[in-house]
Formats: C-alpha cells, structure tokens, sequence
C-alpha cells in the first residue's frame, strides 16, 4: 500500500476534493476523519470522482444530454485509465489515487454502467435486477476504498455486501426523492407481493401494504450489513475504524428510516453529527473494537 504524500501539482486538487466530500456528503465525510491523513485523501478523491460521474445523470436537464455527457466523460476516464494525461481536475487526483493503491480499472468502468442503467429508464423488476445496480453504483466504491485501506482475503466479498447495505439504505431513504426524478428502485415483484401498487407509489400512499413491504426491504440491508461486518477485519488495521464508524452510521439512518413508520415521502431520514459522534463511542467500546484495532 502506497502512502507518500500526495505530489505538490495535485495538494490544491486534493483539498478540493475534501471539500466537495464535506458538503456532498456529511456521513461519508464524517467517517473519512477517522482516516489516517493519506487514506483519507484518498478516499476524498474517490469520493468526487463518484459524485461528479453521478452528478452527469442526476442533474442533466434531459436523459439524452445527460447520456451525451456521460458518454465523453467515458472516454475521458478510458483515456486516463489507458495512460494518457488528464487536464480534468476530477480526473487528475482519482487517477494519482488509482496508480498509488493499485486500484483496478474495472471499478470506475462499472460505476459508469451503472450511471448507464440510470439513464435507461428506472424500474426493476426483480431484487437480483436491482442487486447488479447497487454492485455497480455502491459496492464498487467499498472495492476501490478496500485498495485504498489495504486487505487480505476474503475482504472484498464483505465489502460488495456493507456496498449493497448501504444503497439499499440510501433506496429506502430516497424513496420519495427518486420519484421526482422519474426513478422507482424497489423491485416490482416485491410491490406486487406485498399488494402495494405503483398508483400508490406515485401518490405517496403510506398504508399497511407500504409499510410491509419497507419493512421487508429494510430487513434485507440489515442481512447485508451483518453479511459484512465480519470483512471489517480483514481491512488493514490503519483503516478499520473508520469503515466500522462508516457501517454504523449508515445502520443508524436505516433505524431513523423505521423509527419514522416509514414516512420517506415527506421526510429524509438523517443523522445528527452530535449522534454520529455518540455512534463512534459506542463502536469504540464495543466488543468488536477489540478486533479492530489488533493487527
């Protein structure tokens, strides 16, 4: 694992990046500062690489100049992973991240096809449908952030797990954001078997159906996030913690999803940063830290 300082041309990049980090998003943020100084640059860089190429689809003023962008934001990112300089800001310090940790090029590339499956028109049909999504959008970025940290084996299979835990929160969550966006996520078989159809979607219908149905969704993240807990081990010991304060985090906004009998229309469910640091101590004096700080 690489960690030298990041090269002087690029510090200005990288602080830009910790800044976007910050204001994009406040649990992934929180988590990087218990980050080593260098790991956590590093996960900074990832961070805005992720959140520009998302940015490409959600904030396009139309499906077809959002795949435009996207398409030349592929073959700015081939380019560069091919070995051709790259004047994007965005581009310069993820590639420095990509060479110094050795991250494999089919990471980002599947974060663009799921960008792609975004863009093409959003209904799943089946949870193994939306599983090959929350892959490619959220368990790759645990793929990258695992080089990043440093692992052993078997590590990367908990870390495609606590990716699909935590898009499957950020699902449960958005509900209501991502109908204004045109977007359903949850998986039409599961709507059908649950008697809860996407009429009542759309109107934000909240009754027994609907809360049945979140509470089954929500059941199947906590599976997920339990699935990976034992991969938090297997990460290098100076990057532990922080993926354990990440993990703990996102499973208290999926507890303020519950708490609130699922009202995801009218309310996002968040997490102060007072409880987010309650969370950090309680995971410190949790058993397990024992593990995650021993070697």
């Amino acid at each position: 694992m690489q960690t030298t300082p990041a090269v002087d041309g690029l510090s200005s990049l990288y602080a830009q990046a910790a800044l976007v980090t910050a204001n994009g998003s406040k649990s992934f943020y929180f988590a990087t500062r218990w980050f080593p100084p260098d790991l956590a640059r590093a996960a900074h860089a990832v961070y805005w690489f992720c959140r520009h190429t998302d940015d490409l689809v959600d904030e396009c003023a139309n499906v077809d100049q959002g795949r435009e962008d996207l398409e030349q934001w592929a073959t700015l990112l081939n380019a560069a992973l091919a070995g051709e300089p790259s004047s994007h800001p965005v581009l310069r310090v993820f590639l420095d991240t990509v060479q110094r940790y050795s991250i494999p090029s089919e990471y980002p590339l599947d974060l663009i096809e799921g960008m792609r499956m975004d863009l093409d028109g959003v209904r799943y049909a089946t949870f193994a449908d939306l599983r090959k999504f929350c892959y490619r959008v959220a368990s790759v970025v645990g793929l990258m952030m695992s080089h990043v940290i440093g692992f052993r084996d078997p590590a990367l299979t908990y870390a495609i797990d606590l990716g699909i835990a935590m898009q499957l929160t950020n699902i449960l969550r958005d509900v209501g954001e991502d109908l204004e966006r045109g977007r359903i996520y949850l998986p039409a078989d599961e709507m059908e078997r649950f008697g809860y159809s996407e009429y009542d979607l759309r109107r934000g219908v909240r009754n027994d159906s609907f809360r049945a149905l979140m509470k089954f969704e929500a059941a199947r993240a906590r599976a997920y996030y339990a699935q990976a807990e034992p991969g938090i081990a297997l990460l290098d010991l100076r990057g532990r913690f922080a993926v354990k304060v990440s993990s703990d985090v996102y499973r208290q906004i999926l507890a303020r999803i519950e708490a609130s009998g699922y009202d995801v229309f009218h309310h996002r469910a968040v997490v102060s940063p007072a409880r987010k640091y309650w969370i950090t101590a309680r995971s410190m004096a949790m058993p397990i830290a024992r593990h995650l700080w021993r070697a």
